[in-house]
């Protein structure tokens, strides 16, 4: 099992270089892009079974964090991480679906990104070949 965290500086200096923007808390003005819901593709298994790899997750980045919320975050190693939230005595803690990949407890809130509120196929295949079932909403 390979694990896929992308460094946070390396990322936006990419995208930077590439000329596009990544909407959430890039703008130094401030704007009401950085509200906007965002999408990204799932690169690894550490989400599976219910986040497959390839599918699209889309994120809101003024959703409500509570405990079992999956969110994008960034870790201790100022990457950006996909994982469920799990609050226990005050920790905040970064949990993988897939039990090959350890916890990962963060400092807060403030390294909470956004919450996923959606999780369609994407490019991926879902075992009953019915993309349609494989779209779900997490925040309602």
């Amino acid at each position: 099992m390979s694990e896929t965290r992308i460094n946070v500086e390396t990322f936006k200096q990419n995208l930077n270089a590439t000329g596009q923007d990544f909407k959430h808390n890039m703008s130094s003005e401030g704007s009401c892009s950085e509200n906007e819901p965002y999408a990204m593709q799932v690169i690894d298994d550490s989400m599976e079974p219910e986040f497959a790899k390839g599918c699209v997750i889309v994120i809101d980045p003024t959703g409500i964090v509570r405990d079992g919320a999956y969110v994008f975050a960034i870790d201790d190693k100022d990457e950006y991480i996909f994982r469920q939230l799990r609050i226990v005595e005050g920790k905040y803690i970064l949990v993988a679906l897939n039990d090959d990949y350890e916890a990962i407890e963060i400092s807060g809130m403030k390294r909470i990104e956004g919450v996923i509120t959606q999780r369609s196929a994407g490019s991926y295949r879902p075992p009953n070949g019915k993309r349609r079932s494989y779209h779900k909403w997490y925040d309602k």
